[in-house]
């Protein structure tokens, strides 16, 4: 899978609320009403990663859930992880 140029990134992350660049990775930072639904929201996710074997970093903070998406085979950002990144919003309850 090729790595997407800049402006395809930009592009991309047009159609994506709340998703950000940072570096060679994209980056979503979610809040939940409690630990226990971020902890719901992340077994959603995990859900979803292993069904499409491409899986994000994650980070739990009590009811903050982190996402970071980065193809690391390929060393930068590829469809494949803006097609992740559409379906882990998807696995918001």
């Amino acid at each position: 899978m090729a790595l997407l140029s800049d402006s395809e990134i930009q592009d991309r992350l047009a159609s994506l609320q709340g998703w950000a660049r940072e570096g060679n990775a994209i980056v979503k930072r979610y809040e939940f009403a409690d630990f226990v639904e971020a902890i719901g929201f992340v077994r959603r996710v995990a859900d979803r990663a292993e069904a499409a074997r491409h899986h994000p970093d994650i980070t739990i903070n009590y009811n903050k859930v982190i996402l970071v998406l980065s193809t690391h085979s390929e060393g930068g950002i590829t469809e494949r992880d803006i097609s992740a990144a559409l379906s882990f919003d998807g696995a918001v309850g």
